[in-house]
């Protein structure tokens, strides 16, 4: 039994398709990564805007309050008796204008922070998707590259090493997002 002379291409096939194999393998792990990142940004996002809205609404019921005492305020006679009233509802009113005045700069805090992490999950998108490009490519480049290594046919090497290529562009966007996926 004598063995067939190997191709030459055959050694190029096998070491063609374990750089692509790394370069999935990597794809998979850093897209997975991204996509984990993405969604901690959106969850810290949605609790900054929840406590945005907490700050609304307590900004919103202290200015109630201080609408309701300036009614009351100028309801109270005119007159001396009162002046010391007076003077209490507008130190009531002065205090929670305060209040409302240092909630609705909380809010403008908050929503910095909050488009900040919207910023980070949309980048982490960015990157996660160029990743899954990049895995779909590279799956396909393997699977050709088996197939031409199973039939031994040098084009469906070649078509898988293109279709590699195309994958190892998306893996390197990844990185660099020189453009969207």
């Amino acid at each position: 039994m004598a063995d067939e002379p190997k191709e030459k291409w055959t050694n190029y096939l096998a070491l063609t398709t374990v750089l692509i194999a790394v370069c999935a393998t990597l794809s998979t792990f850093k897209g997975g990564g991204y996509s984990t990142k993405s969604l901690l940004s959106q969850q810290k996002a949605s609790d900054q805007w929840a406590f945005f809205e907490a700050k609304s609404i307590k900004a919103y019921l202290f200015d109630s309050q201080k609408e309701n005492l300036n009614i009351q305020k100028k309801m109270l006679p005119k007159d001396v008796k009162n002046e010391g009233n007076i003077l209490i509802y507008q130190n009531a009113i002065d205090t929670i204008a305060k209040k409302v005045k240092k909630y609705e700069a909380e809010k403008a805090q908050i929503s910095i922070e909050a488009k900040k992490f919207e910023a980070e999950r949309d980048e982490c998108k960015l990157h996660s998707s160029a990743f899954g490009m990049a895995v779909i490519f590279l799956q396909v480049a393997i699977l050709l590259s088996s197939i031409a290594a199973l039939i031994k046919r040098k084009y469906l090497w070649y078509i898988s090493m293109v279709i590699g290529i195309f994958g190892i562009v998306y893996f390197i966007n990844g990185f660099l997002l020189f453009f969207n996926a």
